[in-house]
């Protein structure tokens, strides 16, 4: 109340007076009006709710017609503040019913200016919802009632919301265009509160575009403007937008003081919409900063309060952050399935139909206002037209005898014509329906292995700890079902070539899953036995494939090797070990069971090795030897493996992968790549 000026501050006080201490119920709920209209602090909600009840009070009586009209008046006023209220504190359904009466209420006394603000209100609801054709749609109503009204104010309202969409839409210069016809309007009526709101709205535009000094400046002015009138909420919202634009900037400090300003503000007001916001925004600053499990609490705590307020654009940043959080922490399942989410948030906000459905309705006005302008010099020109055509029938009359002949024949190639073209139209259409949906499956199968990248160990950490190594790796499709693996546990290097079942995306999927079994047997389980390892695993991932209502018999063969102090252990799921030794090559079977469900299920054996200096070892799917080619068409074969490999063991690994690499390329041939190829070879 402090930041109220001075006169209304009085006003505010001695309202306040009267309604705490008045008798006369027509006295309280007018003292309660001008309160609601003055107080700018969240108390304002409270007088709200106290308004409507003593309204609903009071109209049971004996009224006369006046008195009557004027209550009604006020309570709708009063229904579509309340839900304002509901919306902010994530109560949508209580919300639209408020708006729907307070808008029957306005319908039924004919207040135009009231129904004007009710379909805007309406239209700000549906937006919030993900409903862009149907906000569109009441904004469109309520920008007609308010042009025939010139209200100002009630326009700039509307404009500024249309930004809005356009803004949440990526067209930035449209609604550039939007809040700069909003704010000139704000500016000609001195509404202080509409100024530091599109300020701000400006701001964030600039900000998108990177122009952080022309940001900084709107977001500063409309601080300034919301801390004098003493509205918090907007204060919020100022300094969330500050943080932003230093984060931006990479100065992750001063994001941080902002941001966690607005955030304690937010929680002060019981803001839901703007907490959405927050810790999404601080969630994204602890990501940056490399601190994953703040931004990972940040972000899932942001997410579901997102999902209870039913917030589409919300829902889509939060499982977009999440995705690269999860993603960061090497948790390719869970980052494919925030994947997925922000996509289904991201087509029912952005999808094409949808972007249309918007344009169409925000120019409908602008192009009705145009036409009618134009309707009279159309009329004009349709006259002039009707004469010319009274002297050119003439010479048409003429004409038509002479070329009937040569229409009869022109009517005939012409439906033949038309034939021929609706076919070729329904195919070039099929065609672009098939493109697109191409188009999106590809896109997202590119996401998946940019997923799928993040959970095979990068080639420096590799050769940080094997630097005498190389690792061929060549996947069939965009995605794979191989995968090499590598970690660091008690001081043993523990690394391992998988073959999942299938390839492409299924094989992906299933790789993501015996990943992160091999993953949790380690870090979780503690094991660094090879042969435990594996049957820690198997039992992870046969847990995971019961969850199916499905049975699912997937799983994986793999290679996989402890090396520490010159010792190797090895076991293997049916996939070998070959170690090169004095022109030799000593192969370590695995054991004949996969790492999945299979009808006997046996401990996996540990072997153990001393090594020599010299010795190469190497482990491998079954991709490279499986693969046809050659002048008759056959498979490569492990003999012919194992000879390429002999022939080359004087040459540097990253000499060796060159080989092996041109060598398969040159037996495929034109042929078809049947398989992933992932090769490993390390000398020690």
């Amino acid at each position: 109340m402090d930041k109220l000026a001075e006169s209304d501050s009085a006003l505010l006080e001695d309202c306040l007076k009267l309604f705490h201490s008045s008798d006369n119920d027509t006295s309280k709920i007018n003292a309660l009006t001008a309160i609601c209209e003055i107080m700018v602090d969240e108390t304002w909600e409270k007088y709200q709710f106290y308004q409507v009840d003593l309204i609903k009070k009071v109209v049971q009586k004996k009224l006369n017609l006046k008195e009557l009209t004027s209550l009604k008046i006020t309570l709708a006023n009063a229904f579509n503040n309340i839900g304002v209220i509901h919306v902010l504190h994530g109560k949508t359904t209580l919300g639209l019913n408020n708006f729907q009466t307070s808008l029957k209420l306005k319908e039924e006394l004919n207040d135009r200016i009231g129904v004007s603000d009710g379909l805007s209100n309406l239209g700000i609801f549906y937006y919030r919802q993900g409903n862009i054709p149907l906000a569109m749609e009441y904004y469109e109503k309520s920008l007609k009632v308010k042009e025939e009204l010139g209200d100002k104010k009630g326009k700039a309202v509307v404009y500024e919301s249309i930004g809005i969409i356009h803004k949440e839409q990526g067209d930035i210069s449209p609604a550039l265009y939007y809040y700069k016809k909003s704010l000139a309007l704000y500016e000609e009526l001195n509404f202080k509160q509409g100024i530091s709101q599109l300020c701000n709205n400006i701001g964030t535009l600039y900000k998108s575009k990177g122009d952080f000094p022309l940001a900084m400046d709107c977001f500063r002015k409309s601080l300034e403007i919301r801390e004098k009138i003493g509205d918090k909420k907007g204060i919020a919202e100022s300094l969330n937008n500050i943080g932003q634009s230093y984060q931006d900037q990479g100065d992750f400090k001063l994001a941080m003081e902002y941001c966690q300003k607005s955030m304690l503000l937010r929680k002060e007001l019981g803001d839901k919409a703007g907490l959405v916001f927050s810790y999404h925004d601080m969630g994204e600053i602890y990501l940056r900063n490399g601190n994953l499990k703040t931004a990972q609490e940040m972000a899932e705590t942001g997410l579901s309060m997102a999902n209870e307020i039913s917030m589409p654009v919300a829902i889509n940043r939060h499982a977009n952050l999440l995705c690269n959080i999860y993603e960061a922490q090497g948790d390719g399942l869970k980052a494919l399935k925030m994947h997925r989410l922000s996509v289904q948030m991201k087509d029912s906000l952005n999808n094409e139909e949808t972007q249309r459905a918007a344009i169409r309705q925000q120019t409908k006005y602008e192009f009705e206002k145009v036409r009618a302008i134009s309707e009279a010099e159309h009329q004009n020109q349709l006259t002039i037209e009707k004469e010319a055509k009274a002297k050119q029938s003439i010479i048409t009359y003429f004409t038509a005898g002479t070329l009937g002949l040569v229409g009869v024949f022109l009517i005939v190639v012409f439906n033949r014509l038309k034939v021929t073209r609706k076919q070729k139209g329904i195919i070039e259409v099929a065609h672009q329906v098939l493109e697109e949906k191409n188009r999106e499956i590809t896109d997202s199968i590119n996401y998946a292995k940019r997923i799928q990248s993040a959970i095979l160990p990068p080639t420096k950490l590799f050769k940080e700890y094997l630097p005498n190594s190389f690792i061929l790796y060549k996947p069939k499709d965009i995605v794979a079902g191989d995968f090499y693996w590598l970690e660091y546990k008690n001081g043993k290097i523990l690394f391992a070539v998988a073959d999942c079942t299938g390839h492409g995306v299924p094989g992906a999927m299933v790789s993501v899953i015996c990943n992160n079994g091999l993953n949790r047997s380690v870090r979780e389980h503690g094991l660094t036995d090879p042969g435990q390892i594996l049957d820690r695993t198997r039992e992870i991932v046969i847990e995971e494939f019961e969850k199916s209502e499905e049975e699912v018999k997937d799983g994986m063969d793999i290679a996989l090797c402890s090396l520490a102090s010159g010792k190797l252990q090895f076991a293997g799921a049916n996939n070998p070990l070959w170690i090169i030794r004095n022109g030799e090559v000593i192969e370590i079977k695995a054991d004949k069971q996969p790492i999945g469900k299979t009808r006997e299920i046996e401990p996996f054996t540990t072997r153990a090795f001393n090594l020599e200096h010299g010795d190469a070892i190497y482990v491998f799917s079954d991709g490279y030897v499986d693969q046809f080619g050659g002048g008759k068409g056959k498979k490569f074969k492990a003999k012919a493996l194992k000879e390429l490999l002999l022939s080359i063991q004087d040459k540097t690994m990253e000499d060796q992968k060159r080989i092996i690499d041109e060598a398969f390329e040159k037996w495929k041939g034109k042929l078809e790549q049947i398989d992933d190829v992932c090769v490993v070879g390390i000398k020690f």
